[in-house]
């Protein structure tokens, strides 16, 4: 009987993150994490898939505390679920992001589009922009297109 409930669960998780359009399907990312790293954690310009608990311990090994507490979640059920974490250059001034704003999956591969929603201002501290979801788990491969 337990499962049954937890098969429904998952099935009810999975649905209701997706959005089939044609020969495709949207997908509605959760977010972990969005916001700035300050530069010195040692983390280049890339886009990652995390699909295991190993990688995704790495990675959170660099943030620091500020930023491990402004995480949405960090106990990720990789069975279940991979992430999708994109990481912008260092900038000299703050008011950049770097944005997930799409993510399609088609028969053959998951397409992430990344967009910079906010191009920067005036204030002169050090930003490295990021964005982490969480979408369901895939084999399929995942291509990320940056659109500017």
């Amino acid at each position: 009987m337990k499962n049954i409930i937890l098969y429904i669960g998952l099935v009810i998780v999975l649905v209701g993150c997706t959005k089939k359009d044609g020969d495709f399907l949207w997908i509605d990312p959760l977010l972990i994490g969005k916001g700035d790293l300050n530069g010195s954690e040692g983390i280049d310009k890339q886009n990652l898939v995390i699909k295991n608990t190993t990688d995704w311990e790495n990675l959170l090994s660099k943030f620091n505390n500020y930023t491990l507490g402004e995480l949405q979640e960090s106990d990720i059920n990789f069975n279940t679920f991979q992430l999708i974490a994109v990481f912008d250059q260092i900038y000299g001034n703050g008011g950049h992001s770097i944005d997930i704003t799409k993510i399609i999956e088609n028969d053959a591969d998951i397409v992430v589009t990344i967009e910079h929603l906010q191009t920067g201002d005036d204030t002169t501290v050090v930003t490295q922009p990021y964005h982490i979801v969480k979408i369901p788990a895939s084999s399929k491969l995942v291509i990320f297109d940056q659109l500017n």
